[in-house]
């Protein structure tokens, strides 16, 4: 294997887990909520695709008890928002929180203990073609679930008439709401929708990216998803190209820490971080794009009459 070709499959297993909460996050957004609650939700989605895995020794158990809890911390987070009306970005703030104080009390017990892989799927005679096979034909299965997320995904936004509602809700609440279309129902399934994408996300981390358990280990991964979405203008393609814009500048300052390139190591870690800075302010400038794109209704809050 050549090296680039192995750099390029590290760029596709560190950008998959970014690709799949952004694009779960796109949707939550779509429908007018703000979940600042993805960095809690994903890790605590690693921490039980883990447990999940190592008790039923199959990691698909694991993927499917990290969507789960995904999907359950994102229904805590509805309840408070869109139930008892309380306010997005405080709420989001203390799930993540939340997430990371209980995720390390729930994982202690893992520490240091050997990860059950998800191994690969070969795909046969395309795996076996120069270059492309391994890339695209031989990877596990987080992937292809990002790929079929994104086709799914914008397929729902633009083109069924549930997607022309969500869109509807985030960009009019009221005006939705009005024309008779369920607001807390649907905003309720698009929250969940977007936990389950971030407890994949999550379990991608601990049963592919890293198949063991460390505390902390979706390192700020949430809220570089967050960045994302605003970075991709709320449009499911501009999310995949982004995740991967993201995940080679994490991929490319590890491997330049082994090529031994003479720069401090801790100004390479915080490369990803930095860009995420970066492409935030050069975004901010084009404001009549930015406020074109952003649903109107984002992080308002809706009490529907009585």
């Amino acid at each position: 294997m050549s090296i680039f070709e192995a750099i390029l499959l590290t760029v596709i297993t560190a950008s998959t887990p970014l690709v799949i909460a952004a694009l779960g996050e796109l949707v939550t957004e779509r429908s007018g909520v703000l979940n600042l609650g993805v960095e809690g939700m994903m890790i605590m989605g690693a921490v039980a695709a883990f447990a999940g895995a190592q008790m039923s020794g199959s990691p698909y158990i694991g993927l499917l008890a990290g969507i789960a809890m995904g999907a359950l911390f994102s229904l805590l987070f509805a309840f408070l928002t869109l139930t008892l009306v309380a306010n997005q970005v405080a709420t989001g703030l203390a799930l993540t929180i939340l997430g990371l104080g209980l995720s390390g009390m729930l994982g202690e017990g893992y520490v240091s203990v050997p990860g059950v892989r998800l191994t690969p799927i070969v795909i046969p005679y395309l795996s076996d073609l120069p270059f492309i096979g391994s890339v695209l034909f031989r990877q596990d299965l987080t992937f292809y679930l990002s790929l079929a997320l994104l086709f799914g995904v914008s397929w729902f936004l633009f083109r069924s008439r549930a997607g022309l509602k969500l869109r509807a809700i985030g960009d009019s609440h009221g005006s939705a709401h009005a024309l008779g279309i369920s607001v807390i129902r649907t905003r309720y399934l698009a929250v969940m929708f977007g936990g389950a994408c971030a407890g994949l996300a999550g379990a991608q981390l601990s049963l592919v990216y890293t198949p063991q358990w460390v505390e902390n280990m979706s390192s700020g991964r949430g809220w570089i998803t967050l960045a994302l979405v605003v970075f991709a203008s709320w449009r499911p393609w501009r999310v995949f190209a982004g995740g991967y814009l993201f995940g080679a500048v994490t991929i490319l300052q590890l491997h330049a820490q082994a090529f031994g390139i003479g720069i401090p190591a801790q100004f390479l870690s915080m490369l990803p971080y930095a860009a995420t800075i970066v492409v935030l302010v050069i975004i901010s400038h084009n404001r009549r794009t930015t406020l074109i794109n952003t649903p109107a209704s984002l992080g308002k809050p809706f009490v529907p009459e009585r």
